[in-house]
């Protein structure tokens, strides 16, 4: 059948953490000072439950300077706005806390702005003792108030279930007309609780499949090669869809992941971004290049991974943003999502994504931050770029050169700009050289991969085209070395 779908279960291999409720009161005071209803990211990932009931106890600041010990929260609550609950937790429960809770915000999340924000973390899923509790802006300033008046006891009650449970794969695929062993794989992770992230992947995906389908079955699109669209749990479902059976891997030739593609800016801060495959703009960062506040590492020049598919798809974003007044940008490699299993396995991959997000891993990531426009774009622009590579003609594979080599020519020019500075400010000429060299060599190397993209081979044309395009990079980036004098 050319249209098929399949869940796949597996036992997890720990028990699944489920959050119920959970309430924290001043005691003395009617409103609580937190709750679960409205900070759902109050309680960490594997906190325990409370005893029923809850636990009273007074509840103790700790400053900069102090550390939990024995003798000063033994039988209370640890509190401290310097450390978060998570890492607080191990130290005050071993000096005897019964609980403890903490703050921690980065601030690109704007914490004195959206002060009712708090991310998620998780503590050991080994813990036996004790529980954590992580605090807004709002939170923690109202609990200084309050101590600063005197003595503080909190009431809480929190409410955890822990059971054995299922991980669950969904994998839908549009088979192949002419290569269906050749295949097109996005994916979208399911298990972040955020609108954002990534809701707007996972809905972004299923419309995508949902057209597909649809277009299909009324005889408009016929892929040559298979397209497959995967739904589980970050990077681990992607990853071993790849691993588990090597044939199948082996006609895996471009991966996709859809993670938080719906922003809307005006309220989220930040871009829409491509996170290109590891190109020299990951070991030599500057100009317009520029890193995430996620934060990429400088790789390895024998890290890079020449390919004609970061081109080919910022080519078609910047069409359709063009149409669509959508702004779209990129950034060098980082990693860290559903693209990193594709380049770990030495299959192209690629990551359409946004940042910074103000309300990134909050219980603030809600559905009033999401734009249906911007989830739209990224759909739109992310099935073109898969029914193009399933059915690619000579044509197409002829068009991707010259997109290669209008962006080769572009970049080289601005790496001479770049280094011809650098060597008038004292920098060493031998590295300027290099980087030119190392660009040149990759974009002829990104050439040749494009002999591969045509489903059949149609005449000699492609051939021809390549060695052009190889032999124009060659030249520009030898011009430009031999005046780095």
């Amino acid at each position: 059948m050319p249209l098929t779908y399949r869940i796949e279960k597996r036992p997890m291999k720990r028990n699944t953490w489920e959050p119920v409720n959970a309430v924290v009161t001043i005691v003395g005071e009617t409103t609580p000072l937190i709750q679960f209803k409205t900070n759902r990211n109050m309680l960490p990932i594997n906190v325990l439950s409370t005893p029923p009931g809850g636990v009273t106890a007074e509840v103790v600041f700790l400053n900069n300077a102090t550390k939990p010990t024995p003798e000063n929260v033994k039988g209370k609550i640890a509190f401290s706005e310097t450390a978060g609950a998570t890492r607080l937790y191990s130290a005050a429960i071993a000096a005897g806390a019964v609980g403890a809770m903490g703050y921690s915000m980065p601030a690109y999340t704007k914490p004195e702005i959206n002060q009712t924000s708090i991310q998620f973390n998780s503590l050991n899923a080994t813990a036996t003792a004790g529980w954590a509790i992580n605090l807004s802006y709002a939170v923690k300033e109202r609990l200084k108030a309050a101590i600063a008046k005197g003595p503080v006891k909190l009431h809480v009650e929190i409410e955890t279930k822990s059971y054995p449970s299922e991980e669950l794969t969904i994998i839908a695929n549009i088979a192949g007309s002419i290569r269906s062993a050749q295949r097109f794989v996005y994916s979208a992770h399911v298990q972040e609780p955020g609108a954002n992230d990534n809701a707007t992947g996972v809905g972004t995906l299923a419309e995508m499949a949902r057209l597909s389908a649809q277009l299909y079955k009324a005889g408009k699109i016929r892929p040559e090669r298979t397209i497959t669209f995967l739904w589980g749990d970050e990077i681990v479902s992607t990853g071993r869809y790849i691993t588990d059976d090597k044939e199948r891997a082996a006609g895996i030739l471009w991966g996709m992941s859809l993670d938080m593609v719906g922003e809307n800016t005006a309220k989220t801060g930040g871009t829409f971004l491509l996170e290109k495959m590891p190109d020299p703009s990951a070991i030599w960062t500057r100009g317009a290049d520029k890193h995430s506040e996620w934060g990429g590492s400088p790789i390895k020049e024998e890290s890079l991974f020449p390919h004609y598919y970061n081109d080919f798809i910022f080519n078609i974003l910047e069409e359709q943003g063009k149409f669509a007044k959508w702004e779209v940008k990129f950034n060098p490699f980082e990693g860290g999502s559903d693209h990193t299993p594709f380049l770990q396995n030495k299959i192209p991959g690629l990551l359409m994504w946004h940042f910074t997000d103000q309300f990134y891993h909050t219980d603030n990531d809600r559905i009033d931050k999401v734009s249906a426009t911007t989830m739209k774009n990224v759909g739109v622009s992310a099935l073109t770029a898969g029914l193009l590579l399933a059915s690619a003609t000579e044509n197409t594979a002829v068009s991707t050169i010259n997109t290669l080599l209008a962006a080769a020519t572009e970049r080289l020019n601005t790496e001479f700009e770049l280094g011809k500075k650098n060597i008038a400010a004292g920098m060493p000429a031998d590295k300027e050289r290099h980087i030119i060299e190392v660009w040149g060599k990759y974009y002829t190397d990104a050439m040749a991969t494009v002999s591969t993209m045509p489903v059949t081979k149609e005449t000699t044309k492609l051939g021809s085209t390549i060695k052009f395009g190889i032999n124009q990079v060659e030249k520009q980036a030898k011009a430009y070395i031999d005046q780095m004098k």
